[in-house]
């Protein structure tokens, strides 16, 4: 008798619970799915567990034995032995167990970073594992834990056509009712039924008070079946290790109202252990299933515009569209005084630039904290922050929560940047989160606009967010920078500022590579101080390449300080004059904290440069 036989015999089918968490509380902490190779009896005894306890479909230990997540351990060319041996293991284990069902478990990749992978390389390797759980005659196919639902709707599409199996679909959640994109999860299930799935649900994430709470939004399905494998609780960090404090009896409590909400399979995931299992199957022993239920309609919160809507001024890049805008990046001090920062952000104001953009510790090295100084410069001097938001110092969290402080300073013109890697800096054995890159962070600051956080939950107004992005110019090859400054522009970035140029060659280079883009570029331009000066940027800071002119002038004056300083001015006007007839964003860069240098080239650029339709060079 198959899995969806059982469930037309109006069965409660009892699955098993986590694997991982057993093996963590074992001593392991390693790839557990290449245990299926080396320690085959472990992995063999914990499906027997289940079994004993009750349940009557257990899935293979092959959450994560795909490529994509192998290739972490070196483990990439055993794809195939992983999961035949995996299958073979607990086919093994339900030998004597007539009743009990294989299916073969497939995870989800991108959790809740979609664009850690690209669609092509998860249908690859989807398809890998898929063949090799369906050569080894698995009795249906588990597709869970799939926080994006983009991902798993593809992988259905190619598992439904690839075979006849039962297939199990199922979502994780990060806040009840909805997934992380704002996906109903009664549209969720609708979409995962209508592409094919015979069983929907829930797994991972949440305990069962909020899945049942979930729950009661979802109508039993018409064609399909329901199934819930909720995690045992909350997990505690106890000394090192990740512990859940949740006891079967709970479970057993909580059964009937799984039942009520017209689930048709019902397993564990992290924290769940046989004996939760074992719960589940007493308490459901002899209980026939649910065909009908009153589904509890929940009113869906509507997300109101920003309350500081009216305080948030024209965005940059609307200015630069039409017009002359000249913003300035003064680094914040990597001392605690700050006289100096002020006096030039102060001068910078007389001088009537745009914004004050201030990096997030540049180069990795530790600075005052740029959002602190930027709100000073905005309450006191009465000067537009522009911050940086690099994605090197801060995790999810802290992202979420900077932009959220962000906006309820007022502060809303920000800027996107990966951020160079901690082995640049003050501290190179710091960690570099990376939990997203900038294209995610665009995409999250993108939601945010739209009163939603990138888990999906409710911010309960919209932010209003300008998102610049950065663009890298100095390359071989401009189109390939362009390609990335188009895909930036997919992701939802609005204006961008560039490195420095160095050569009106380069000028005239990116404005005719990018003057089919309407979204704004602020030209970079940065006056050079010494002959070091120049020689450094040239020979060691990413992203910046100096002409051999450019390198001979300033050479030329490498025993005078003085002279040198000028000659770096004269080379910025002279790039200056040439940005202006191309680009209607100037962005000065200050060396050293000498804002008196970028005070000059903003009063240069405005007498000198005013922006007029007819100096604008319309076809180079």
């Amino acid at each position: 008798m198959g899995i969806l036989d059982s469930l037309q015999q109006d069965k409660i089918l009892i699955a098993d619970g986590a694997m991982g968490t057993l093996l963590y509380s074992y001593g392991s902490d390693c790839c557990f799915e290449e245990l299926n190779l080396s320690q085959p009896n472990q992995i063999y005894n914990i499906h027997k567990a289940y079994l004993n306890a009750g349940a009557n479909l257990i899935q293979t230990n092959t959450y994560a034995a795909n490529y994509h997540k192998l290739e972490r351990y070196g483990l990439q060319d055993q794809v195939k032995e992983i999961n035949s041996a995996a299958v073979r293991l607990a086919k093994r284990a339900v030998a004597d167990h007539p009743d009990a069902h294989v299916v073969g478990t497939i995870g989800g990749i991108r959790a809740i970073k979609p664009e850690a992978i690209p669609l092509e390389e998860i249908k690859r390797t989807f398809r890998e594992q898929l063949y090799c759980l369906l050569l080894e005659g698995v009795d249906g196919i588990l597709l869970e834990t799939f926080y994006d639902l983009e991902e798993l709707e593809t992988v259905l599409q190619i598992a439904r056509k690839e075979t006849d199996l039962p297939i199990i679909a199922q979502v994780s959640l990060q806040e009840v009712g909805y997934l992380q994109n704002r996906v109903h999860i009664t549209d969720a299930l609708n979409r995962l039924e209508s592409l094919g799935a015979d069983i929907v649900g829930l797994n991972c994430r949440l305990g069962p008070y909020h899945m049942i709470s979930t729950l009661e939004e979802v109508s039993i399905p018409k064609t399909a079946y329901l199934s819930a494998y909720p995690n045992a609780s909350l997990p505690s960090y106890v000394d090192g290790k990740l512990e859940y404090d949740s006891d079967a009896d709970y479970f057993k409590e909580t059964a009937l109202a799984f039942r009520d909400q017209g689930v048709r399979l019902i397993g564990g995931c992290c924290g769940t252990t046989p004996a939760h299992i074992k719960a589940f199957s007493d308490a459901l022993e002899g209980v026939a299933p649910l065909k009908e239920k009153q589904v509890k309609r929940k009113e869906r919160t509507i997300i109101l515009p920003s309350s500081k809507k009216k305080d948030v001024p024209t965005p940059l890049f609307e200015k630069a569209k039409k017009q002359q805008s000249i913003i300035v990046e003064l680094d914040p001090p990597r001392k605690l005084n700050t006289d100096k920062f002020m006096a030039g952000a102060k001068a910078l104001k007389d001088a009537g630039i745009d914004a004050l953009t201030l990096a997030d510790n540049s180069l990795a090295s530790p600075r005052v904290c740029n959002t602190a100084l930027g709100s000073i410069v905005k309450s006191d001097i009465g000067l537009r922050p522009l911050i940086h938001i690099t994605c090197r110092d801060r995790n999810l969290i802290g992202l979420q929560s900077h932009l959220m402080g962000l906006h309820q300073l007022g502060i809303h013109d920000v800027l996107a940047v990966t951020g160079d890697p901690t082995k640049v800096g003050d501290f190179p054995g710091a960690s570099s989160v990376y939990d997203v890159t900038s294209f995610g962070l665009i995409n999250m600051i993108k939601q945010f606009n739209q009163g939603v956080s990138l888990s999906g939950k409710e911010l309960g107004e919209r932010t209003s967010f300008s998102v610049g992005a950065a663009f890298n110019p100095n390359v071989r090859i401009i189109d390939k920078a362009v390609e990335r400054l188009e895909k930036k522009i997919d992701a939802g970035a609005d204006y961008f500022i560039s490195q420095p140029v160095f050569s009106e060659e380069k000028l005239l280079e990116v404005y005719q590579a990018t003057k089919h883009i309407e979204a704004p570029i602020y030209i970079g331009i940065m006056p050079l101080t010494s002959s070091r000066n120049a020689n450094f940027l040239h020979h060691e800071v990413p992203g910046i390449k100096l002409t051999p002119q450019v390198l001979e002038v300033m050479n030329r004056h490498q025993d005078d300080p003085q002279q040198a300083s000028l000659e770096g001015l004269n080379i910025a006007k002279g790039l200056l004059d040439a940005a202006l007839e191309l680009f209607n964003g100037i962005y000065l860069i200050t060396p050293f904290m000498r804002y008196e240098l970028t005070v000059e080239l903003a009063n240069y650029a405005k007498k000198y440069g005013p922006f007029h339709s007819s100096r604008r060079v319309q076809n180079v």
